[in-house]
């Protein structure tokens, strides 16, 4: 069985981590950030040092934000099958892209090349820590 940690390894363990976490945060809210190829590697001992593309491959929500609209309760209790709710925003401006609750990008409604019968969003700008 493993044995447990001492204490002092367990608080030097926690600043690598807060510094990794930091340095992540850093890298999602700007492209002024490191990129990940660029951050040093920690060396936790017993071949126990982190694995970046553990980090890479956790999903996230990404949303594509159309748009939005303020509708009165009565008017949501009287839609029917074909109605139409008007979005504050007009056809051809751009589209919000949210991750994980927050804007990170801007952009435009594509068709995919590779499959027509669907659509994706090409990003058009990168947009600096927002929250939706």
């Amino acid at each position: 069985m493993n044995e447990p940690m001492p204490a002092m390894d367990l608080e030097e363990h926690q600043e690598e981590l807060d510094k990794a976490i930091d340095e992540l945060r850093g890298a999602l809210n700007g492209p002024a950030a490191p990129s990940m190829s660029s951050m040093p590697m920690t060396d936790f001992g017993d071949g126990a040092a982190p694995n970046a593309s553990v980090i890479m491959g956790i999903l996230v929500d990404v949303q594509i934000v159309l748009g939005s609209a303020e509708v009165p309760v009565a008017d949501l209790m009287s839609l029917q099958k074909g109605a139409t709710i008007p979005l504050n925003r007009r056809i051809g401006e751009p589209v919000d892209v949210i991750v994980n609750g927050r804007k990170i990008a801007r952009g435009e409604i594509t068709v995919l090349e590779s499959d027509p019968s669907r659509f994706g969003v090409r990003v058009t700008e990168i947009v600096s820590g927002q929250s939706v």
